[in-house]
């Protein structure tokens, strides 16, 4: 595949997060949704490629937006699968608060693969990569935070992992206190913050809980890129969810999945900030313009950009 063509999927999030971002703070999450949805469409079908969406909005006519199985792009050139969350953090960007972006992931489907993940839930463990091969998700999660603490060279009391903050993780949370360890609670999408944990320089290190299976496998395809680990396994509330599984996935659904179980071969990864998270700046409107920063990673070359865009003519990307 061309090398260009993960600086093409910047250009899709950057759309979709300029779009979304002039709904931060007004309290409508559908209208933030839809007009990241269709700033991230619009730009997908002028790139050259034929695009099938693998993780998106839903299946055909359950989701008006980027559904699963929706056809993309030109149809003139390479098969290429991609994953999309438009909006993650739909409640973060309608109240204003951290944390809210857009984000791609992409493969050529004779290069790579991405996990076509069920909509189910999915116990997560992301960590970077000083702590690859160290920790272990049927492990204790008291006994995860030392093991990452060593291989990072602190003290667990130094030690920062996030978890989204819901009921089903007062367990989780208080066990990872017990370690000594710190816990950076998240209010809504766990996505920034896994590909958070990456980075050595952020203030996170690392990522655990219940979170949804499809963030899961964007998630997994940064955590490739950047060659850190990720251990998941999935979480079903009803039977159903277990038979659409087993119908998708296969072999042992109740198996631990490595990272090239979600995501492997020459993976693009794509993100833009919305809102001021741990991960990326917001966006932010100057006298005439607007400032963007985001993230693109590309597994093949090993590359890992950090781009920020002055957009000029920001209206072309309202929706």
């Amino acid at each position: 595949m061309e090398a260009n063509y993960h600086l093409d999927f910047l250009r899709v999030t950057e759309a979709a997060a300029l779009s979304a971002s002039r709904w931060v703070g007004k309290g409508k999450r559908d209208e933030a949704d839809h007009s990241a949805c269709e700033a991230m469409r619009h730009v997908l079908a002028t790139l050259d490629m034929a695009g099938i969406i693998v993780i998106g909005e839903g299946e055909r006519d359950e989701a008006p937006m980027l559904y699963i199985g929706e056809a993309v792009g030109t149809g003139n050139g390479p098969e290429v699968a991609i994953a999309v969350d438009p909006l993650e953090g739909t409640n973060l960007c309608a109240n204003g608060t951290p944390n809210a972006i857009a984000v791609l992931a992409a493969v050529v489907k004779d290069e790579g693969y991405l996990m076509h993940a069920p909509d189910c839930y999915m116990d997560k463990l992301v960590v970077g990569a000083e702590c690859r091969g160290v920790v272990d998700i049927t492990l204790p999660p008291r006994v995860n935070a030392r093991l990452m603490a060593k291989a990072l060279g602190k003290d667990v009391d130094e030690l920062t992992i996030g978890v989204l903050d819901r009921t089903r993780h007062c367990e989780l949370i208080a066990e990872i206190r017990s370690s000594g360890a710190r816990v950076h609670l998240i209010p809504d999408g766990d996505l920034s913050v896994a590909i958070a944990a990456l980075d050595p320089d952020s203030e996170v290190d690392g990522l655990m809980g219940v979170g949804g299976a499809p963030e899961g496998v964007i998630s997994a395809a940064a955590v490739l890129c950047h060659g850190g680990e990720m251990q998941a396994r999935l979480r079903f509330t009803d039977e159903a969810q277990r038979a659409r599984a087993q119908a998708m996935v296969g072999g042992d659904i109740d198996r631990v999945l490595q990272t090239e179980d979600l995501a492997q071969g020459n993976v693009m990864f794509a993100a833009t900030g919305i809102t001021q998270g741990d991960l990326l700046r917001g966006v932010r409107y100057k006298r005439g313009y607007a400032l963007t920063e985001s993230i693109v990673m590309r597994h093949a070359s090993g590359t890992i950009r950090r781009v920020e865009t002055m957009h000029r003519h920001v209206a072309r990307y309202t929706f």
